[in-house]
């Protein structure tokens, strides 16, 4: 039969039920061969194209996409090189036409395969790149290990959700698909090949970008903001090789209380908040009230999720505490508010191996996640002023910019969008569609809202409660992946 399915007649159960097959079948099996595979992005692996590992990924993802034989489907993954020749970072791309559809518009899938680095601290019997699925205490399915969930399931999970629209001959619009390997070291590759397909995406009328947060595993939730982000390494130097500490300290003054002098120009220790000005901006109203509403979903839990250090007092046990307790502004302060992270450290000895000696420098490796509205280019150029100039005892202190990505604030949802997610939440979860800021940060939702400033942004992922991208332990919900790409009557 050829007719286009009303949808009236478009079986959710049946979709469910073909992803849930394809999941347990074969999917988490490919998932857990991904994870095995150390695909760190170019940002943290400067010889990638040698080690070969994000070529693994890529082309173990295309020969899966190959094999699932979806009528129409055709791919390819390209390759660019800089102006340097050198090469680029590649790309799988797929095409699928329209079916049974009027429009002549595209919607555009996303995801990327690159990982961020190993990190310590991973539970003894977990670690990176050993997958292990087991079953957790609410009945759910963990998958471990580094990648599954940010983003390595995003290619599976697209291809089967358009194979449930073709396993019920539904009608669906041209689709595309851009799976790239440079995300987590800011997507600078990306760009190149979007101009190179412009052409080919087409008129896109609809972005799905499956990299991002979800508030619980109860709903599906939409991505309302993102924050940006400005990296750096900043140094102080203060001798040219160490000195015996009991002969020069109180004379030569300490690298690390130079750095702490220099970060309070930056930051108010006490309070954690930014004293720039310019790094701060504005909470749209829309925004605010999302919060409000969203507060009311996830009351505690907004920072109860995370895992907080523990000790005992007396016999009984003091949590670590939050910034605050209050689920508007806990929410408001990861996602709108700007923040400074200290993410790595040179220039120290490890504890087994540290004299008494006076170190010559301090090296702060700095994450500052700026909001949605800012321009964190202007930011970096701000924070290296700020930084450098008139450094205490005349050291030498230098900030060498990692990279900066503008944040992200999502354009009103159409209410046909709505309208669909809300019924895609409530069939496959029971629970209307939530909306929810993320303080992570994807810079290629400007540039494709640049590109396509007519389109509709779905931006949603599985990184819910404790999932812990990019640290240790890190999850995929697998009940919860299952769902959240399913198609919806249209």
């Amino acid at each position: 039969m050829n007719a286009r399915v009303p949808a009236s007649l478009f079986n959710t159960a049946d979709v469910l039920s073909h992803a849930t097959q394809a999941w347990d079948s074969d999917i988490t099996a490919r998932i857990s061969d991904y994870i095995a595979i150390p695909c760190k992005s170019p940002g943290f692996d400067a010889n990638w194209h040698a080690h070969g590992h994000i070529e693994t990924v890529l082309r173990n993802a295309a020969n899966w996409v190959a094999a699932q034989q979806v009528p129409g489907l055709t791919l390819e993954v390209l390759r660019l090189n800089d102006a340097q020749g050198r090469p680029r970072t590649p790309v799988l791309f797929f095409e699928i036409p329209a079916h049974q559809h009027d429009s002549k518009q595209s919607v555009l899938m996303y995801g990327h395969l690159d990982k961020q680095p190993e990190f310590n601290g991973w539970r003894n019997d977990l670690g990176p790149w050993t997958a292990k699925l087991e079953t957790g205490a609410d009945g759910a399915a963990r998958l471990y290990g580094r990648g599954g969930a940010d983003d390595g399931y995003a290619v599976y999970a697209s291809i089967t959700a358009v194979k449930a629209l073709k396993a019920q001959n539904a009608a669906h619009p041209r689709i595309v698909g851009l799976i790239e390997t440079c995300e987590e070291s800011g997507s600078y590759d990306l760009l190149p090949y979007v101009d190179a397909l412009k052409a080919r995406l087409g008129d896109v009328s609809l972005v799905v970008c499956l990299d991002s947060g979800a508030g619980n595993y109860d709903q599906l939730w939409l991505t309302s903001s993102l924050r940006g982000m400005v990296s750096g390494t900043l140094r102080v130097d203060i001798l040219t090789e160490g000195v015996h500490s009991g002969d020069a300290s109180g004379l030569v003054p300490s690298s690390f209380r130079i750095m702490r002098q220099v970060l309070d120009r930056l930051e108010d220790s006490k309070t954690g908040n930014l004293l720039p000005a310019s790094f701060h901006c504005e909470v749209p109203a829309d925004r605010l009230a999302q919060a409000q509403a969203t507060a009311e979903i996830l009351k505690d839990e907004v920072y109860k999720r995370f895992p907080w250090a523990h000790a005992d007092c007396g016999g009984s046990t003091a949590f670590a505490l939050p910034t605050t307790t209050d689920p508007v502004q806990a929410l408001l302060n990861r996602t709108w508010k700007p923040t400074l992270s200290v993410t790595g450290a040179e220039g120290f000895p490890a504890l087994k191996d540290a004299g008494n000696v006076l170190r010559p420098y301090t090296a702060f490796k700095l994450s500052l996640r700026t909001p949605p509205l800012v321009d964190a280019v202007a930011c970096m150029q701000q924070l290296k002023t700020l930084l450098e100039d008139n450094a205490p005892y005349q050291a030498k202190v230098t900030f060498e910019g990692g990279g900066a990505a503008s944040g992200w604030n999502a354009p009103s949802t159409a209410p046909w969008l709505q309208a669909a997610l809300d019924h895609a939440s409530q069939a496959y979860y029971g629970a209307p569609c939530g909306y929810i800021g993320q303080g992570g940060t994807i810079p290629l939702m400007n540039m494709l809202e640049k590109g396509f400033p007519k389109a509709q942004m779905m931006v949603c992922g599985v990184l819910g409660p404790k999932s812990n991208a990019h640290g240790p332990n890190e999850f995929l919900h697998v009940d919860y992946a299952k769902k959240s790409r399913l198609p919806w009557p249209a």
